[in-house]
This record gives C-alpha cells, sequence and structure tokens, in this order.
C-alpha cells in the first residue's frame, strides 16, 4: 500500500501537538496527528485541567467547613471521593472531546498509533493494538511527544502505595497520610488536594524552599499560607530533608520496605539520600517530568535517520535543533 502524504505530521496530540497541527492547517497545509493515547495529552487528561477540578472542590469543602465565620450553620458535612473524581474525569474528557471536534473541524487526519521515524518524510505506524500500519508520507514533521513522570531508583511506583500523578487523581480510598516527593506546581496542587480532605501530608523537596520554580517571595508566600493553614512551624520543617552523603552509608540496604502499612521511606536522589522521619501510608512520586523521548518507543523515532536530520543524542535526553527548533539542516 502506498504512503498516505501529507505536508506536516505532528507526532503527539498534547497541547504542543494539536495547536501547532491547527496552525498548520490554517496556513493551509494538509496535516495530520499521530497520538498513541488521548488527544490534548497530559495536561488536559490528567495533568493541568483535572487537578483544577480536584481542587475546586477541596477549595469549596474548605470554604464551606468555614461557613461559620460568615454566620453561616452548616451540620453533617462531609463528602463522597467517587463523585469527586467522577466529575474531574467528565471534566478531562469534556475538553478531549473537544480537542477531537477541533480536529474534525480543521480536517485534520488523526492517527490512533504510536510514530516512529523512518526517514527525514516518512513516520511509521503502530497501532494500539501492537499491528503495523501503513507508513505516512510527509514534507515536514513535528515531534511534541510531551512528558511522563519520573521514578527514583528502589522506589518504582507500583500504584498500590507509591504513586505517580496518575494513582494520586483517581484514589479509591483516601490515605490517612502521603508523602509526596517534589514540591513543584504538581506535587504541591496534590498535597493541597489531600491535606483539604484530611490527610495526612507531608512534602519533601530536595532543594532549601518550595515551588523552587517560581518566584522566592512566591515561595515564601506559599510557606506561610500552608503553615497557617496546616501545620505548626516545627511540623512543615519536618517537610524539608536531612541530607547524607551517598559514600558515607550504603544505600541499598537502606531503602525501607514500602509495601508495608506504614513505612518509614528513604529516598535516593543523585548523590544523596534524603530521609523523612515519617510514618506514610502511601508515596507519591512527584518528580520533575522526564521527556517521552527517553522512552524506548520514541527512542526509535530518530533510530538510524542518518540522513539530512541533525542525528538527536536520546541516551542524553537531548535532540540538537536550531533557533527555529528544527533538527533539518539547511
Amino acid at each position: 500500500m502506498s504512503d498516505a502524504e501529507f505536508d506536516l505530521v505532528v507526532i503527539g496530540g498534547g497541547p504542543g501537538g494539536y495547536v501547532a497541527a491547527i496552525r498548520a492547517t490554517q496556513l493551509g497545509m494538509r496535516t495530520a496527528v499521530v497520538e498513541r493515547e488521548h488527544l490534548g495529552g497530559i495536561c488536559l487528561n490528567w495533568g493541568c485541567v483535572p487537578t483544577k477540578a480536584l481542587l475546586r472542590t477541596s477549595e469549596l469543602y474548605r470554604q464551606i467547613a468555614e461557613a461559620e465565620v460568615f454566620g453561616l450553620r452548616v451540620e453533617g458535612l462531609g463528602f463522597d471521593l467517587g463523585r469527586i473524581v467522577e466529575r474531574s474525569r467528565a471534566v478531562a474528557e469534556k475538553l478531549a472531546n473537544g480537542v477531537a471536534f477541533l480536529m474534525k473541524k480543521n480536517k485534520i487526519a488523526v492517527f490512533d498509533a504510536t510514530g516512529r521515524l523512518e526517514g527525514p518524510d516518512r513516520v511509521g505506524l503502530t497501532g494500539t493494538d501492537g499491528a503495523i500500519l501503513p507508513p505516512i508520507a510527509a514534507e515536514h514533521i513535528v515531534i511534541a511527544t510531551g512528558a511522563r513522570a519520573r521514578s527514583l531508583p528502589g522506589l518504582e511506583p507500583d500504584g498500590i502505595r507509591i504513586w505517580t500523578y496518575k494513582e494520586a487523581m483517581v484514589p479509591a480510598n483516601l490515605p490517612r497520610s502521603l508523602l509526596v516527593i517534589g514540591s513543584g506546581a504538581i506535587g504541591i496542587e496534590f498535597a493541597s488536594f489531600y491535606r483539604a480532605l484530611g490527610v495526612d501530608v507531608t512534602v519533601v523537596e530536595v532543594l532549601d524552599r518550595i515551588l523552587p520554580a517560581e518566584d522566592e517571595e512566591i515561595s515564601k508566600l506559599a510557606r506561610k499560607a500552608f503553615m497557617s493553614k496546616h501545620a505548626s512551624d516545627d511540623e512543615f520543617s519536618s517537610c524539608y530533608r536531612e541530607t547524607y552523603s551517598a559514600a558515607e552509608e550504603g544505600l541499598e540496604d537502606k531503602i525501607a520496605d514500602h509495601k508495608t502499612r506504614r513505612a518509614v521511606v528513604s529516598v535516593m536522589m543523585n548523590e544523596y539520600r534524603y530521609t523523612p522521619r515519617t510514618n506514610l501510608d502511601y508515596l507519591e512520586q512527584i518528580l520533575s517530568e522526564a521527556q517521552n523521548a527517553r522512552d524506548k518507543a520514541i527512542e526509535q523515532v530518530v533510530s538510524g535517520a542518518e540522513t539530512d536530520m541533525m542525528v538527536a543524542d536520546f541516551k542524553k535526553g537531548r535532540a540538537l535543533v536550531d533557533l527555529l527548533q528544527s533538527t533539518r539542516n539547511k
């Protein structure tokens, strides 16, 4: 079967990919999107959008709990965790369906498959069932494969006691306690949501302040807000790390059994061991996301592309590009 031909093929249907595809069609290009899971990517399906739905619910719950401040009396306040999760997923599904509508409206072909480069102008496809599909051809190709959650050595997520953001977003039951590794935006969002519903939350951050990617002023304001609402100064201070040199003690036999109900967790990261001294029911890893280019399936995107494409070093998670983010030599 001959290749289907397009002016542009976008590998990845997240916010970067589908927006690029829409703009390309507006400029008159015949465009296709290759997406292996959900249109809208992590942001719409498992990130920014559904977490905001969860946070809105927890915000309302907290406000109603403080209704007496406004002279209101609320009796029997409670929550249904299943319905909270259901609403969050419904919001995400609605917006993801909206992306599918935009693809149809702009006459963009969508392939439910994993894409890989088989040359400078050819994309191979593997269907969601593992079947090899006919390849497609394009003069231009955009790689927008997004990111995934990282894991720590020895503390790989099991979906039961050690979570990624996906498990944290659809809990069947609330844990009594939760350790969140990483205090970036995602980590703090989950910490805020679970704490508002009564979970004992500890946040561990490798740097010297929470929300380290934000301005220092924002970090200080956030710390003050969390202390006033959820913890004493001593309790909040326990969120920070104790640091040990890996050379001083062996690490392998120091990792706690994370499968026990209440565990003392030792976390390995880089050259240090960070040991929160607390009892935990669940451990959630909210580390900075790793580029999907590191995924073996995505490494194949440029494997052996010894053409006029600049060779990408995916072992180090980098691709060489010019100022226009292009890998094609001029």
